[in-house]
């Protein structure tokens, strides 16, 4: 996790800027455009950023409004939906003419198929980016889907540079700050927020016996199958159980190929997935590629070290030989995932670490670089 930003990413912090009289009033009425609300089965790191932005947008007394694709939850913040998870995209400028009417900024979460929000919404827009998807869109439609991956590429690549050419961009780390830059996106027009975490309560016993845990969406790019063949080389090794947390369109496939000592436990409570985070001896990340990695910072708040891959995103999140280890292979993870295993002196001295690096990430700040951002977006 890093400690400081490259200056020529640094977002907008608020103190940088509120001194200038000449700076507007922050936008009162904030509408977020985005592919699901969080109680989606499929929600995942993007819709609880959006969640706690939200929020803490409205309890500073912002009119906050998301406009989503899927069932839309009850808030303390408005939520409508604009159709179902595929056809609100087409749906979303008619559903933000009729239901929402105008607003001082449109947030358009950008996270794969876009919804070109700058090209029939007049007034000011910001792009919010978790990760650019250009190898995503190959993994997730390949085989004769190709030219649907490939049209898809284009498309948000398009909407990044050329769309949105004239506003901000939003990403969550330095990784997407340069996947942006890699694609076109001017640098002096990406700010970066990073994500927040939420003060950990009490934690809960660790397990006794090897318990590792891995948390996500199960779909392609987390790469649990890849995790699951690696059990089967540290398993002999280090015993114990290996717990998937959560679900998605893989699970069954997965489910299949999994050995003896995994468990499946579906999408569980935060209580629970707190429990678990507490009783880990590691967190295991394989994801091919991350915005930010939300769930690192989460296992780090309960002093957990992460074994990931040295991969955009996880390289921001996870400090490699201090709160955790980013491996460069296959080999290299199932390496570093016994070595910490065997060692509960270095696991514990990079469980404090981790802990102490998580606790400069609040959602308190997250939501104040955020609004910087935003009022500077609104000119």
């Amino acid at each position: 996790m890093p400690q400081h930003v490259p200056s020529s990413l640094r977002t907008a912090l608020p103190g940088a800027q509120q001194s200038s009289p000449a700076l507007p009033p922050h936008p009162r009425r904030i509408v977020f455009l985005a592919h699901r609300d969080l109680g989606s089965p499929s929600a995942g790191g993007s819709e609880l950023l959006v969640d706690r932005l939200a929020d803490g947008l409205t309890g500073r007394g912002h009119q906050v409004t998301l406009l989503c694709g899927g069932p839309a939850a009850f808030r303390d913040y408005r939520v409508v939906s604009a159709g179902g998870p595929y056809d609100h995209y087409l749906r979303a400028r008619s559903a933000f003419a009729r239901q929402v009417g105008d607003c001082d900024l449109l947030v358009e979460v950008c996270n794969g198929m876009p919804y070109l929000a700058p090209l029939w919404h007049r007034g000011p827009t910001l792009c919010l980016v978790n990760h650019v998807h250009t190898d995503l869109w190959q993994m997730r439609f390949g085989g004769p889907l190709a030219p649907a991956a490939r049209l898809g590429r284009k498309l948000e690549h398009w909407a990044l540079t050329g769309a949105h050419r004239h506003g901000l961009v939003v990403a969550v780390s330095p990784s997407t700050a340069h996947a942006l830059q890699r694609i076109g996106v001017p640098r002096e027009r990406i700010r970066v927020v990073h994500n927040g975490v939420a003060e950990p309560g009490p934690r809960t016993e660790r397990s006794p016996e090897p318990l590792f845990v891995a948390v996500g969406r199960l779909v392609e790019y987390k790469r649990i199958d890849l995790l699951l063949r690696l059990w089967e080389r540290v398993r002999p090794v280090t015993g114990g159980t290996l717990v998937i947390v959560g679900d998605g369109p893989e699970r069954e496939r997965l489910e299949r190929l999994a050995g003896p000592g995994v468990r499946f436990t579906g999408h569980v409570s935060e209580a629970e997935k707190h429990r678990l985070l507490c009783a880990a001896w590691l967190l295991l990340h394989p994801s091919a590629v991350e915005g930010w990695g939300l769930v690192v910072t989460e296992a780090a708040a309960r002093e957990t070290p992460a074994v990931a891959f040295d991969v955009p995103g996880l390289r921001d999140s996870v400090r490699d030989g201090e709160t955790g280890v980013l491996a460069r292979g296959e080999s290299s993870f199932a390496a570093a995932w016994i070595s910490l295993a065997l060692a509960p002196e270095r696991r514990a001295h990079m469980g404090k670490a981790a802990r102490d690096v998580a606790a400069r990430y609040r959602w308190e700040h997250t939501v104040r670089q955020f609004l910087a951002v935003a009022r500077e977006a609104a000119r």
